[in-house]
């Protein structure tokens, strides 16, 4: 009896559960469909005036047979979807494709949609940046159609209506950034920007999906850049001169060490002198090096 309980509890929780992810999938879908502008009519009841078009272009189609084949056949290319409207209405069943489909002549139209992802070149905007510094940035956006019955039926130009929330986007986006963090975080930001986008759902609505964006330039005035130019030139050459003072002083302890070195051993004193004469004196010169002791001197003058 206890087992029979635990697994009646069990599967109460399991129906709860999925009552909750099944509701919080539909809430999404709402969201979604109120977002939508154009609501379809694919499952309503043909009008009589529909059914009598209908069946007179199926008697045309069958006067004009087999030249009317070549009207009513149509082939869609593995990466194709065809939407049919018949007499202004969405066909049942969704988008057709890939392969042959029918379409009546005379009161069917459809549109191919290309599945594939297209590339989108955003124009240059021209942006203030957080430190006052006015840029041109700018994007690529990659895109690819998620639904083509809302590309069809919900936006008119879906490139057009991607690009301009991009350009908005990439303005709101960038205006909060200085200009230093734009320049070196460009793979952070492009990710930022993809992120907002998919957490407006608009595209969501149109059945097109937003891959990635990517910030390809971002072109600074030549002024700036002259300055910018200039100070990095001054930054290399203070760095050059560190570089240069370390070495002095690294020479200047190494000099120290082999004075000290030598002045313990006279003897390596007087081999050091050797190899100066050996290196000064060499085949091509003509100068004559004497050796001449100080301490004799020393002596002379005392």
């Amino acid at each position: 009896m206890e087992n029979s309980s635990d697994k009646r509890r069990a599967e109460f929780s399991h129906d709860i559960n999925k009552h909750d992810s099944d509701s919080a999938s539909s809430d999404s879908a709402d969201e979604v469909d109120l977002q939508r502008n154009v609501k379809t009519s694919e499952n309503q009841p043909n009008k009589p005036i529909e059914l009598i078009f209908v069946a007179l272009s199926f008697i045309l189609m069958f006067i004009t047979f087999p030249i009317s084949i070549f009207m009513c056949l149509i082939i869609l290319q593995e990466y194709q979807r065809a939407v049919i409207l018949r007499l202004g209405r969405l066909r049942p069943g969704g988008a057709r494709g890939p392969g042959m489909v029918f379409v009546l002549p005379c009161v069917d139209r459809y549109r191919k949609i290309d599945l594939r992802t297209r590339s989108l070149d955003v124009a240059p905007q021209d942006i203030l940046t957080k430190d006052s510094v006015t840029i041109s940035v700018d994007a690529v956006l990659y895109y690819r159609v998620k639904n083509p019955l809302d590309v069809v039926l919900q936006v008119i130009d879906p490139e057009n209506c991607c690009e301009l929330l991009a350009m908005t986007t990439l303005r709101n986006i960038t205006g909060g950034y200085m200009l230093i963090e734009l320049v070196s975080s460009k793979k952070a930001l492009s990710r930022q920007i993809k992120t907002a986008l998919d957490s407006t759902g608009a595209t969501e609505a149109w059945g097109i999906r937003i891959e990635r964006v990517e910030i390809t330039d971002i072109y600074m005035p030549e002024s700036l850049q002259r300055a910018m130019a200039v100070e990095q030139e001054a930054r290399r050459e203070a760095m050059a001169k560190v570089a240069a003072a370390n070495g002095e002083r690294d020479a200047v302890k190494a000099l120290k060490k082999a004075a000290d070195i030598m002045e313990s051993n006279p003897i390596a004193l007087q081999l050091r002198y050797l190899q100066t004469l050996n290196t000064i004196a060499n085949e091509e010169t003509q100068s004559v090096v004497f050796p001449f002791p100080i301490d004799i001197v020393q002596k002379l003058i005392r």
